[in-house]
């Protein structure tokens, strides 16, 4: 016993020490609140951090340092303040420091996500830019993205025809992965009355849920071996489980080949021959590791952003309607939405703005770390220093937003302001190298999804608009806490395009009499 209060003593003390180093060295470090010996700051952040670093920062200044036991954070909370770190210092900030739970991913230095930006890393930007996210292949792949939402529709159709009501994210994220499982591997993975999804939404809400969670083996990493929250025994689980499907998939596509049968022509496809022309830096730790991240990144994020714009357009009936006569504009001669013409859709496309200004996926961007000791502004940051930009923050700061939390797409119209990067008063999906590279997918996905779920069916709350729960639930995404249920009812779109606009004029002025639509009750 005594040995153990020795041992107990000599860590506190050595911890207590070490901080008073921390301080001296850090002098010249951004403010921030004092915390406690020990702990740092660890009891300020709360449920939500990204809510609690903004009342913090609001007091502290744009840029900020707290300590989180051993890990040391500058928080950056403004614009400038994160156009400092992305763009003015992009390559000296743009390391990664790998949580305990990512390091229970078989190969996780591999995955693009977590490795430095060096030359393995352009080589998996330079696969997925070609054979994913660059226009000609987005636009070769459309169909695909079509057929595979025609059977999204025609589940919403049986549903209302049963008077079914229907779990919009789930849905969304359903139809999300089946999209990225047809590009990447030509079948569907799930069907849309799974309650699991083929296992594959278990693994990714868990992964999303500790991830992003403060892991206290990460903040005392003499703690690691005892994995006290589960956090890495979770992780580990989900991981393992996407290790063996992908795995599954890659060796059974290998054995097609071997046996001259004929291809797909999919991504894996394009991967695997991609990887025996770069043997050195693409192998197919990198493919397995690559379809592992394209179903998480691919999916959740996707899914989160429609049921929260769904949410909204369901609260706001005319923001609803306004949605619907403008996507009716791009029916074709067969009677579908043509995908094209919805990226030129201003006010669907500034709905979409708002809802990833308003209700973020990820909150916190993904954390960087220092590679050198750089310069922000006038303070000193030291090499490996982890920095945190609050994207939430930024977009709720009143001082470049009016009215920050109403939802407000007319904000979006008249102007270049955009989710691309350039804007920093807006980056959803961050900025500079490591900035999202699914962003043009992304913007299919969501906007496909959308404009079909409102121009397709009205829809019946369980409840009055009023009721609605508007709560969040911290991760590594931010998800509603509720889900979006509601009872799709199909409109009839059997006419001609202007009688289409003369049946939503019908709508309007319904609202305007003050009676409540179907389409909204």
């Amino acid at each position: 016993m005594e040995l153990l209060f020795l041992v107990l003593s000599s860590i506190i003390f050595l911890t207590f020490l070490l901080h008073v180093i921390d301080l001296h060295r850090n002098r010249k470090m951004p403010p921030g609140p004092l915390g406690l010996p020990i702990i740092g700051n660890l009891l300020d952040l709360g449920p939500k951090p990204h809510e609690s670093l903004a009342k913090l920062s609001a007091k502290h200044g744009p840029l900020m340092t707290i300590r989180l036991g051993h890990i040391t954070s500058v928080v950056a909370s403004t614009p400038d303040a994160a156009r400092e770190i992305l763009q003015r210092n992009d390559e000296s900030c743009s390391g990664r420091k790998v949580p305990d739970a990512v390091a229970s991913l078989v190969d996780n230095n591999a995955a693009l996500l977590w490795i430095p930006a060096n030359g393995e890393w352009r080589t998996i930007r330079k696969a997925l830019n070609t054979y994913l996210t660059h226009q000609h292949k987005l636009d070769s792949l459309r169909d695909l993205r079509q057929s595979v939402l025609d059977g999204t529709l025609e589940f919403l159709r049986e549903s209302g025809r049963k008077n079914v009501r229907v779990d919009i994210g789930k849905l969304a994220f359903a139809t999300a992965l089946n999209q990225m499982s047809n590009t990447c591997l030509s079948q569907n993975v799930t069907n849309y009355e799974s309650d699991d999804i083929g296992g594959f939404k278990t693994a990714v809400k868990t992964i999303m849920r500790v991830d992003g969670k403060f892991n206290i083996a990460d903040i005392f990493p003499v703690l690691k071996p005892l994995d006290p929250q589960n956090i890495r025994r979770q992780a580990k689980a989900a991981y393992d489980w996407f290790d063996k499907i992908t795995e599954g998939y890659v060796n059974e596509r290998l054995k097609r080949r071997e046996s001259k049968l004929p291809r797909f022509g999919d991504m894996l496809d394009s991967l695997l021959d991609y990887s025996e022309d770069n043997e050195a830096n693409f192998t197919l730790k990198h493919i397995k590791i690559l379809l592992v991240e394209l179903f998480l990144a691919g999916t959740e994020t996707s899914s989160n952003t429609t049921e929260w714009t769904m949410t909204e357009l369901l609260l706001n009936p005319d923001m609803f309607l306004r949605v619907r006569e403008e996507v009716s504009s791009t029916i074709g001669e067969d009677g579908k939405i043509q995908e094209a013409k919805l990226l030129d859709l201003p006010y669907l496309q500034a709905v979409i703005k708002e809802t990833m200004r308003l209700h973020l996926s990820v909150p916190l961007l993904v954390p960087h770390k220092t590679e050198t000791e750089v310069k922000l502004g006038e303070y000193t940051v030291p090499k490996n220093t982890q920095i945190l930009v609050n994207a939430w923050a930024i977009a709720r700061d009143p001082r470049y937003w009016e009215n920050p939390i109403r939802f407000e797409p007319e904000r979006f119209l008249g102007n270049e302001l955009d989710y691309k990067g350039q804007h920093f008063e807006f980056i959803p999906f961050g900025s500079g190298r490591r900035m999202c590279p699914g962003i043009p997918l992304a913007h299919r996905v969501v906007s496909l999804m959308v404009a079909s779920f409102v121009y397709h069916f009205d829809w019946k709350l369980p409840h009055a608009r009023e009721e609605m729960d508007m709560n969040d639930s911290f991760g590594l995404t931010l998800v509603r806490a509720t889900p979006l249920v509601a009872t799709p009812i199909s409109v009839i779109q059997k006419y001609s395009n202007s009688n289409v606009r003369a049946h939503l004029n019908v709508h309007c002025k319904t609202k305007n009499n003050n009676q409540v639509t179907e389409a909204t009750k």
